[in-house]
């Protein structure tokens, strides 16, 4: 496997006496965040079955992933990323010895260029494999915790689909899920209310990595088989949850992470609370003293 079994703790800051607050480490994957199971497995399987050059597209986080795992497979590697996507976040992907292009403004823009490109297509979030890959983050938490909520972030789509076939996998299905997204980045929870899908104009957030305006189709389908319940936080309640997270735990996530954390930090939730960590490897302290400034402005 290309991904490794990341750490599940219990967060002292979180927890009360009517909550305990169950961290999944997704931020410590190789990769940086949960985006090297699914991609990982992906690209493998691609492999597999041929591939001899890998093409994605990516907000960041699962470009590194699929260039981490090209690099470990050695094979030939192409990753699109909009123009919003930081220039250090470009650096880490070219540094697996990558090709990287800019094409664009957002994830969409990056997706179209991606998609006419030779070479194997990974989907960032819209693939089984990709799904499958993440489903095994359940695989390690169901021996020893059954939660009462888990709580994850959600982009695409992709992370959600595949926690969703683990719990099922897992006889979770009674286990509500809470999806967090920021404003002007919500095209899952407008989705759900709308019972059908929704393209957003565009992205209006500073969580760029769950900039895809439009979530994956399975993504709406398991809406209508579980129980799962949107929220949206502003930008502002993920950048100040990112801060407390690395006060609290000496540990730098991004605002896509920061919004999952951002309602345990408001008080919500009871019971045992299992929350995807799910990282962020374009976070740096410099980029935090940036987001808040622009979240302040």
């Amino acid at each position: 496997m290309l991904h490794i079994e990341t750490p599940l703790l219990r967060s002292t800051p979180l927890s009360t006496p009517d909550r305990t607050v169950w961290l999944k480490l997704e931020n410590t994957q190789p990769s940086g965040s949960f985006k090297m199971r699914g991609m990982g497995r992906a690209v493998e399987k691609a492999v597999e079955r041929g591939a001899e050059r890998i093409v994605s597209s990516s907000g960041g986080n699962a470009g590194l992933a699929v260039a981490c795992a090209s690099r470990a497979l050695g094979v030939a590697c192409t990753i699109v990323v909009p123009s919003r996507t930081p220039v250090a976040m470009r650096e880490k992907i070219a540094a697996e010895g990558v090709e990287v292009l800019v094409h664009g403004t957002i994830w969409d823009d990056a997706h179209e260029k991606a998609c006419s490109l030779s070479g194997t297509l990974i989907h960032p979030f819209d693939h089984p494999d990709v799904w499958q890959g993440h489903a095994t983050l359940i695989d390690e938490v169901a021996p020893v915790l059954k939660p009462d909520h888990v709580v994850l972030s959600v982009g695409g789509g992709g992370l959600m689909i595949g926690v969703l076939m683990g719990m099922a996998r897992h006889g979770w299905g009674d286990v509500p899920l809470t999806t967090i997204e920021t404003h002007g980045a919500d095209s899952f929870a407008q989705a759900v209310e709308a019972g059908q899908l929704v393209t957003l104009p565009g992205i209006d957030s500073i969580a760029l990595t769950l900039g895809a305006r439009r979530v994956a189709d399975e993504a709406l389908m398991w809406a209508m088989r579980h129980d799962i319940r949107p929220l949206r936080v502003t930008d502002r309640a993920a950048v100040e949850a990112c801060s407390r997270f690395l006060d609290d735990h000496r540990m730098l996530v991004e605002p896509a992470c920061g919004a999952a954390l951002a309602p345990l930090y408001a008080g919500e939730l009871m019971g045992d609370v299992l929350v995807i960590v799910c990282g962020g490897a374009s976070a740096t302290r410099e980029q935090l003293e940036g987001w808040e400034q622009a979240v302040d402005a």
